[in-house]
């Protein structure tokens, strides 16, 4: 059980709002502790967030497990060398997330994480950059990882874990 997870905001237009969960201190601590706890026997030297509210998750998530946070930008933010990539979100709008080269030395292991994952497509193409740098994914966290024919190929490839359940509001 989740009390916590009655903090979102699902009376909004479109994606539901995580922040009112994220303004709690005592819900926030419970859900980076909730997010990490599947990995607390897996090794991992980063915590990459992907641009914006992953950035929130993932920096408190790196600060707790006590190692380095590694920020995936969206594209066209960053001001030095970058590698980028693009794919479709689940607006179906054509997207770039970027990764500042020299970050990553070819060998950590990282976990990835966002505030929720709707198709995948733009997880997957964070875990492409952090990859094409030559680290490995150690596993994914989310509020939420949705489910359906996009998410499928991330749930089956990597150690996935989330929080949230359609089921929440009457888990609370």
């Amino acid at each position: 059980m989740r009390p916590y997870l009655s903090l979102i905001d699902t009376a909004t237009n479109g994606r539901y709002d995580v922040t009112p969960l994220f303004s709690d201190r005592v819900a926030f601590a419970k859900l980076v502790l909730d997010l990490l706890a599947p990995f607390s026997g897996v090794a991992f030297d980063l915590v990459a967030g992907i641009d914006a509210l992953g950035f929130i998750l993932g920096a408190a998530m790196a600060a707790t497990a006590g190692c380095g946070f590694l920020p995936i930008r969206k594209g066209g933010r960053l001001p030095g060398g970058s590698r980028s990539i693009s794919f479709r979100d689940y607006t179906g709008g054509e997207k770039t997330l970027s990764l500042r080269r020299g970050l990553l030395r070819g060998r950590e292991q990282v976990l990835m994480v966002d505030d929720w994952i709707e198709t995948g497509a733009q997880m997957s193409a964070a875990i492409r950059l952090v990859q094409l740098e030559g680290a490995a994914i150690v596993g994914v966290a989310a509020i939420n990882i949705d489910r359906n024919e996009g998410t499928e190929e991330l749930l089956r490839l990597h150690r996935c874990h989330f929080v949230w359940s359609y089921d929440a509001a009457s888990d609370a």
